[in-house]
């Protein structure tokens, strides 16, 4: 089944980002790890902001274990972009966050995609339970809790 952009509606949170004349490759659009980046920025902006998340002194880290994305039209600096978030399972160590890139003011998405976290222990890498803390913020954009 071939995937269809998602809407603004779709997420819950909401980081605006600023594209960069370096983001631009050869063909004229931004390349596609750049989306990755976005990815990365808007989940990790969303752990910070709202204290769930010390980048530095946290007892848990997420690791990513797998990542994807659709493209459905160009963006290219100097657009704007929004990156919306939610978080679609939520599970005792792991997070399937998914995110949706918006170019401009527009309603679809340019690009959607998702990561999965597991959570593991800073100084083991041994899985981890999600903190409390952390769980608390993640059901506050989570679309379908289980």
């Amino acid at each position: 089944m071939k995937p269809q952009a998602s809407t603004r509606s779709d997420y819950k949170h909401f980081l605006p980002i600023t594209t960069r004349w370096m983001d631009n490759d050869a063909y004229g659009h931004v390349n596609n790890v750049v989306y990755y980046s976005w990815f990365d920025t808007v989940v990790n902006q969303f752990l910070v902001v709202n204290d769930a998340l010390d980048i530095e002194h946290s007892p848990v880290i997420g690791l990513v274990i797998e990542t994807q994305c659709n493209y459905f039209a160009s963006i290219a600096f100097p657009d704007s972009v929004t990156a919306g978030l939610r978080v679609a399972k939520l599970g005792n160590s792991s997070v399937r966050y998914e995110v949706g890139i918006f170019r401009n003011d527009e309603d679809n998405a340019s690009a959607q995609g998702h990561f999965v976290h597991v959570y593991v222990d800073r100084d083991t890498r041994k899985p981890s339970s999600i903190p409390d803390r952390m769980r608390t913020v993640l059901q506050l954009i989570q679309t379908d809790p289980s």
